[in-house]
C-alpha cells in the first residue's frame, strides 16, 4: 500500500483502537492474536482491521467496529445505552458483560486509542474494569473542608504529604477500607475529587498486585511517604482526550473514564464543592454518586441536580455561601415530575460547557474525558514523583 492510499485508508477508519510500533513481520501474528482476543468477546464479526505502514518496518494495526454494528449499539458515539444494545442482561456475568462493553466502547471510539501491544491492550481494560467494580461498591460521606481515612491504615502526614500508608500496609487494602463501607461498616470524609483519585488508583493498584508487583511495591513505598494529588495525580496517572476545538461527543463515555460536570452557574459555584461535579462513568448508561451508591446518576438526572444548585444556594450572616441539599433535593423532584420542566432545563443543561471563567449559555457537559495510563509489564507510562 503506497503512502497516499494508506493515508487515505487511516482516515475513513475514525478513532478505535490503534497497536503501533510495530515490526511487519509480527503483523499477521499480531492480527491473529487480537481476533482470538476478539472471538472471546463475541466480537470478531463486529470490527474491521486494517495494517498500515509507518516509518520503515514499523506497521500500525487499526481496529474499528463495522459501520452497521455501530449504527446498531451506538449510533452517533451514544455508548449510554450501549449495555442494553449488546443483549447483557442482569444474568450475564457482570465482570464479563463490563469488559465486553469496554471493548466496544474503545473499538467504536471517535478518538484513537493508542497501545503498544496487545497486553497493554488487555492491562488498559482490566483496569477500567476493576475501576468500575470498585466505583459500584464505594460509598463515602461528602465533606468538602473535611478529610477522615481509617486509621488502622492511614496516618495524616500534614498539608503538605496528606494521607499517607501505614508502615506494612497494603495499599489495595488500606484503599478498599477507606472507600468501601462494606469493609469497615464506616463511611469516611471525602471531597468528590478525592474521591475518584482513590477508586482509579484502587483500579491501578489491584492490576499491578497480579500483573506487576514490582511496580506495586514503588506505589507502596510512595504512598508511605506522600499522597499524590489533584493537579499532580492527573499529571503521573492519567490521558485526558478530546478537547473544547474538538470536543468528544456529549453521550460517548468509555466506562472507567473520569469526567467532570460543569456548574454553569457563577454565584453557586463559589460554594466550595460545588463548582462541579467529579465522576467515574459506570457503564451500563450510570455515573459514580459516592453518597448514595444505590440511585448512581442517568446522565439526566445528573444534569437536573447541578441544574438546581442555583437555588440551594443561599448566604449565612457573615456573608459566606452554603448548599441547602435539601432544597435541591425538593426541586430535583419536583421537575422530575414535571415533562415540560425537565425538558427545558435539559436542554438548558445538555450543552457543551463554557469555557473556564465564562458563564454564559454553555451547559454542564466537558469536552473532554481522563483514563488511566498504561501500567503493563512491558509498556509502562507512569513517572513516579519522588519526594
Amino acid at each position: 500500500m503506497n503512502s497516499s492510499i494508506a493515508w487515505l485508508a487511516l482516515q475513513s477508519l475514525e478513532g478505535g483502537i490503534q497497536l503501533t510500533a510495530l515490526q511487519a513481520a509480527d503483523a499477521d501474528r499480531l492480527a491473529s492474536g487480537l481476533a482470538t482476543l476478539l472471538d472471546e468477546w463475541a466480537l470478531a464479526s463486529a470490527v474491521q482491521t486494517l495494517t498500515l505502514p509507518l516509518k520503515g518496518t514499523q506497521v500500525a494495526l487499526i481496529c474499528t467496529l463495522r459501520p452497521d454494528f455501530r449504527a446498531q449499539c451506538m449510533p452517533g458515539h451514544d455508548t449510554l445505552s450501549l449495555h442494553d444494545k449488546l443483549g447483557h442482561t442482569p444474568q450475564t456475568d457482570e465482570a464479563w458483560a463490563l469488559e465486553r462493553e469496554i471493548w466496544v466502547a474503545l473499538l467504536g471510539s471517535p478518538h484513537r486509542f493508542q497501545f503498544a501491544s496487545l497486553d497493554s491492550l488487555t492491562s488498559h481494560i482490566r483496569v477500567r474494569r476493576n475501576m468500575v467494580l470498585d466505583a459500584r461498591k464505594t460509598a463515602l460521606a461528602f465533606k468538602t473542608e473535611a478529610a477522615e481515612r481509617p486509621q488502622a491504615f492511614w496516618q495524616d502526614g500534614g498539608d503538605e504529604a496528606g494521607f499517607i500508608l501505614q508502615p506494612g500496609r497494603c495499599l489495595v487494602d488500606a484503599l478498599v477500607a477507606a472507600t468501601q463501607p462494606d469493609v469497615t461498616g464506616k463511611l469516611y470524609d471525602f471531597s468528590c475529587y478525592r474521591a475518584t483519585e482513590y477508586v482509579i488508583l484502587l483500579g491501578i493498584a489491584q492490576e499491578l498486585k497480579t500483573e506487576n508487583p514490582e511496580l506495586l511495591n514503588q506505589l507502596q513505598s510512595l504512598n508511605q511517604v506522600h499522597a499524590v494529588r489533584s493537579g499532580q495525580f492527573h499529571e503521573v496517572y492519567l490521558i485526558e482526550y478530546g478537547s473544547m476545538a474538538k470536543p468528544l461527543p456529549a453521550r460517548f463515555y468509555v466506562p472507567g473514564d473520569r469526567l467532570w460536570f460543569r456548574n454553569p452557574d457563577e454565584r453557586s459555584s463559589d460554594v466550595m464543592g460545588y463548582e462541579g461535579s467529579w465522576v467515574l462513568y459506570m457503564g451500563g448508561g450510570l455515573f459514580s454518586n459516592f453518597w448514595k451508591r444505590d440511585t448512581p446518576y442517568t446522565l439526566e438526572s445528573k444534569a437536573i441536580e447541578i441544574f438546581h444548585w442555583k437555588d440551594g444556594v443561599h448566604a449565612d450572616a457573615e456573608g459566606k455561601l452554603h448548599m441547602d441539599e435539601s432544597v435541591v433535593e425538593a426541586l430535583v423532584e419536583k421537575t422530575e415530575a414535571n415533562p415540560s420542566a425537565r425538558t427545558q432545563v435539559l436542554e438548558r443543561m445538555l450543552r457543551p460547557r463554557d469555557p473556564q471563567g465564562v458563564y454564559a449559555q454553555g451547559g454542564c457537559i466537558d469536552t473532554t474525558r481522563e483514563y488511566p495510563k498504561s501500567v503493563s509489564r512491558d509498556h509502562c507510562e507512569l513517572v513516579l514523583p519522588r519526594f
